[in-house]
């Protein structure tokens, strides 16, 4: 299943190259004589959370281009290149934000926008989807990934991120703290092995869980963007039959760091770590509205 963005990936290089950072420079002093020193602790917290995903947004964009090999269109080499940017164009005009870049990359059936900006965004589109899809159902789904831009989804997903960065390096040091304490001969914590261990272990499981939360909210984005879609086009049949279509394709095969910016479908358990709801209650989302 595809669920890992390049946001989140390099969100994590970040948090990580931080933390030693901040760990050398002795910024990470929390741990005082008198015990954890809560407020250094929030602190420390804060700045490794969110500067993780605040820089995971601001390269977003060349790093997006760079994993999967997308061209922008700068001078359209045929008919279809300039019908994408004539589309993108009148759909960013009707959606209030500025003309974003457009691109295509090759690869199965799908699309993904991405940017920290609303008018210095990136929009792509692979070649499996152009040749797979009828114009209708294309401009549908460049409605979409527009939405996804005028809705500012990678601003929301960038503060969400930094607060469940911040409440996992939090709350792992403090049961770092208590763990190693309790097992310590003298009674007094100090950053031994029993820390340690217990933050890795720590930040892995309630790393997990805070997946969980970020997914649940990129879904409920997915169905802000299909309306819309629905909206700028001013018709929800074509969104549904390009959903459709999607729904009878192979998975679209991006790359696993820009996976939750574009269209993918998964069901049961793993549902929970998905970032994108099934098409099914994606097609019925539509229909009801």
């Amino acid at each position: 299943m595809k669920r890992i963005v390049l946001f989140v990936l390099t969100n994590i290089a970040v948090i990580a190259v931080l933390s030693i950072v901040l760990s050398v420079l002795g910024v990470d002093r929390f741990m005082t004589a008198q015990g954890l020193n809560v407020g250094m602790l929030l602190v420390f917290s804060l700045i490794v959370g969110f500067t993780g995903s605040v820089i995971s947004l601001l390269i977003s964009k060349p790093m997006a281009k760079w994993s999967t090999g997308a061209r922008v269109i700068e001078h359209p080499e045929n008919s279809t290149e300039q019908w994408l940017l004539d589309t993108v164009r009148r759909l960013s005009q009707r959606a209030g934000i500025g003309m974003p870049e457009v691109a295509v990359y090759d690869g199965e059936p799908n699309a993904f926008a991405t940017g920290a900006f609303k008018n210095e965004a990136l929009v792509a589109v692979s070649t499996g989807l152009l040749a797979n899809m009828t114009r209708d159902e294309v401009e549908a789904v460049l409605g979409h990934e527009v939405a996804h831009i005028a809705n500012g989804d990678m601003v929301t997903m960038t503060l969400i991120q930094g607060v469940t960065n911040t409440f996992v390096i939090f709350l792992s040091r403090v049961v770092g703290y208590l763990v190693d304490r309790a097992i310590s001969r003298n009674g007094e914590a100090g950053g031994g092995i029993g820390y340690m261990v217990t933050v890795i272990v720590c930040q892995i499981v309630f790393g997990i869980a805070a997946s969980m939360i970020v997914a649940w909210f990129s879904r409920q984005r997915e169905f802000r963007a299909d309306a819309g879609s629905a909206q700028l086009l001013g018709q929800r049949q074509p969104m549904i039959n390009a959903l459709y279509r999607l729904g009878g394709m192979h998975e679209a095969s991006l790359p696993q760091n820009v996976a939750t910016l574009g269209i993918n479908r998964s069901g049961g358990f793993f549902q929970l770590f998905s970032s994108h709801p099934p098409i099914e209650q994606r097609i019925a989302a539509l229909q009801q509205g």
